[in-house]
């Protein structure tokens, strides 16, 4: 099964009401979709959303990546040699991890199809239902409320709740959406590099005092401040997790090494794609270290891709947050993997189990 053409598409998907966090307000998902063609007839389909404050990567960024750098390593070579692949493609180039990503996942649909077995059993099996959380944006209290107990009703039963912008008005959302769910569901918190390490240890020692209790508070400071991680993990009881400050295993050591951090969230689009997301579950592994998979605001492409990692992956991978497709007005992705609220049932089709994609425009 070798490559014969690569083909790029823009993808937009309106949400059901703005997602907004410490860093960002988004209205609509964008991606751009990388398909690469086989001399077989076979399609593999990945996605890189822009993610500029996070990762750095443009849809310009991406495309430009695919187009100079990407398309001409993939023409003409072989989807059985997938390592050297890999390897190529990580080295090719420094940075751009969603570019990378979205080739990487086509590349691993190709490769699960040419096995004609779903993604997940290719990289090692696990169990096919999957249950993730869902995202309550940063907002006014009376709404957040609102849409936590929106959540719960539609049955999720974890909740992770966007904060950062004010740490005063932060603990007031908290304490009034956790009074409203308590022993519905679990509460997550995300404060997206919001905080300063003292605020942090400020607002969660303040909560676990008060009797809010937390599953795990993500990226409560500057992805780069790894001391600032460890001073916060050091005085607090609840589990802090690090999200901005991984993009790979280098990253996961750094953090493990430092005691900066209790659990690892691996998202493809900073991992650089399925390789090395693979090798920080395995890496975490080895200490005993948690691990979330999770996802940018992207299409149920890269999102599916990395529920199969997670299912390969347990129970190293424990916890999901994989939720924008229930983000999302709609899917447009025909076949894969199914999103039913908190519920994922993944393919048993061959790769990911794309068949179409509706309103893909394609680009010249």
């Amino acid at each position: 099964m070798k490559i014969v053409d690569v083909k790029l598409g823009m993808l937009q998907v309106p949400l059901v009401t703005p997602f907004k966090t410490a860093l960002r307000t988004v209205e609509c998902v964008e991606d751009v979709i990388v398909m690469l063609e086989t001399d077989t007839g076979h399609v593999g389909y990945g996605n890189a959303p822009a993610t500029a404050v996070i990762t750095g990567d443009t849809h310009g960024s991406v495309i430009e990546a695919v187009r100079k750098i990407y398309t001409p390593l993939l023409l003409g070579r072989d989807v059985a040699d997938l390592n050297s692949l890999t390897r190529q493609i990580e080295s090719a180039m420094i940075n751009n991890t969603s570019a990378k990503a979205a080739v990487e996942i086509a590349l691993y649909d190709l490769f699960a199809q040419s096995y004609k077995t779903p993604l997940y059993k290719i990289l090692g099996g696990g169990e096919s239902s999957l249950t993730t959380d869902i995202t309550i944006s940063v907002d006014y209290i009376d709404k957040m409320v609102a849409d936590a107990e929106n959540a719960v009703e539609r049955g999720f039963e974890i909740l992770k709740l966007k904060v950062g912008k004010d740490i005063g008005l932060d603990i007031e959302r908290i304490k009034a959406v956790y009074a409203a769910v308590k022993g519905r569901a679990l509460l997550r918190l995300d404060a997206n590099q919001g905080w300063s390490p003292k605020q942090a240890v400020m607002a969660i020692r303040g909560l676990e005092e008060a009797g809010v209790l937390l599953e795990l508070v993500e990226q409560p400071v500057k992805a780069g401040n790894l001391e600032g991680m460890r001073y916060i993990s050091e005085r607090v009881k609840t589990p802090i997790m690090a999200d901005e400050s991984i993009f790979g295993p280098h990253e996961v050591m750094d953090v493990i090494q430092r005691h900066a951090a209790d659990i690892i969230n691996i998202k493809l689009m900073k991992t650089g794609g399925i390789s090395n997301a693979l090798k920080i579950a395995d890496l975490a592994g080895l200490y005993d270290v948690e691990c979330m998979v999770g996802c940018m605001l992207e299409t149920s492409i890269g999102v599916s891709a990395a529920a199969h990692v997670a299912a390969a992956k347990a129970p190293i991978v424990s916890k999901l947050d994989l939720d924008v497709p229930s983000l999302c007005q709609f899917d447009p992705v025909v076949g894969g993997a199914t999103y039913k609220d908190a519920d994922i049932i993944l393919n048993e089709s061959p790769g990911l189990g794309i068949e179409k994609i509706d309103g893909l425009q394609l680009l010249a």
